[in-house]
């Protein structure tokens, strides 16, 4: 907008500032593509399947929102437009990714750990306690 900076008068000066922060925007995505068309098909396969369905995921609903930004300027309604549909499919897949991801970090548990815990920190009776014990033994019967 450098050029077009003093030429308001194409369009209301209201929508001003929503303009510049779309052409920033623009300019984010384009760095974004940018980098992303650098890195070689070869590098991209390197990657473990998860990474992989996350690129691909986020690629592809990068896509989709940028056609519907388009169908936006076009005066077309995104809303009642198949995109819409696709973008809900791609959410529920991002979700989906983000279930295998959590599980990946939550913590597990330690079998061996746990009953070393556990057994330490139930009482047991020693020679000495068995004999001074009042409470009777489970599973006896005192007589």
């Amino acid at each position: 907008m450098s050029e077009d900076e003093g030429n308001t008068d194409e369009y209301p000066t209201e929508i001003h500032d929503y303009l510049t922060a779309f052409e920033k925007s623009l300019g984010s995505v384009d760095e974004m593509l940018k980098t992303m068309m650098a890195v070689s098909r070869s590098e991209l396969q390197k990657l473990d399947p998860l990474e992989q369905a996350k690129l691909d995921l986020v690629s592809v609903y990068t896509l989709n929102s940028m056609f519907w930004v388009y169908l936006a300027t076009q005066g077309i309604n995104p809303k009642e437009h198949p995109v819409k549909q696709e973008l809900e499919r791609i959410r529920t897949y991002m979700n989906k990714v983000k279930e295998i991801t959590d599980k990946k970090k939550a913590s597990k548990l330690d079998k061996g750990a746990a009953s070393r815990f556990v057994k330490n920190a139930l009482w047991e009776p020693n020679a000495e306690n068995e004999h001074t014990s009042k409470t009777p033994a489970k599973g006896k019967k005192r007589q």
